[in-house]
C-alpha cells in the first residue's frame, strides 16, 4: 500500500493512495496504522479521496486503529465518496467515525478539538 503523509503540529494527515482496501492488502493497512499509532500519533485523518472500493476487511483495520488509540486518540475520515461513503453508511460505520468532505475539513475540526481540549 502506498500512502503520503503530512503532519501539521500535532495532526497527521494519511492520504490512501491506493484505489482498493480490500482483503489483499488490508494487513499491510492495518499494520501501517499501527505503526503510526506507535509513533505517537494521536491525531489523525485518513484521507480516503483517492480510495474507489473499501470491503469489510478495510473497515476492520480502522476499527482496530480506532480502538488502539484509546479515549485520547482521534482517527477521523475524509473524502470518502461514492461506493466508499455507501460502505460506511451501510454500516453504520459513518455512526462511529467522524466523516469529513476534505482533509483540510478534517484537519480544523482536529485543531479545534485540541484547543478545546486546552482550554478546559
Amino acid at each position: 500500500m502506498r500512502f503520503e503523509e503530512v503532519k501539521t503540529g500535532a495532526i497527521l494527515v494519511v492520504k490512501v493512495l491506493d484505489n482498493r482496501i480490500a482483503a489483499d492488502v488490508s494487513p499491510r493497512f492495518k499494520a501501517q496504522l499501527k505503526d503510526y499509532i506507535e509513533a505517537g500519533n494521536r491525531a489523525m485523518v485518513l484521507d480516503l479521496s483517492a480510495v474507489t472500493f473499501i470491503d469489510s476487511s478495510g473497515l476492520g483495520a480502522m476499527i482496530t486503529a480506532l480502538k488502539s488509540m484509546g479515549k485520547e486518540g482521534n482517527l477521523v475520515i475524509s473524502g470518502a465518496q461514492g461506493a466508499v461513503a455507501s460502505m460506511f453508511k451501510l454500516t453504520r460505520m459513518d455512526k462511529v467515525f467522524r466523516m469529513f468532505d476534505t482533509a483540510g475539513l478534517a484537519e480544523a475540526a482536529l485543531q479545534s478539538a485540541a484547543s478545546a481540549r486546552g482550554s478546559a
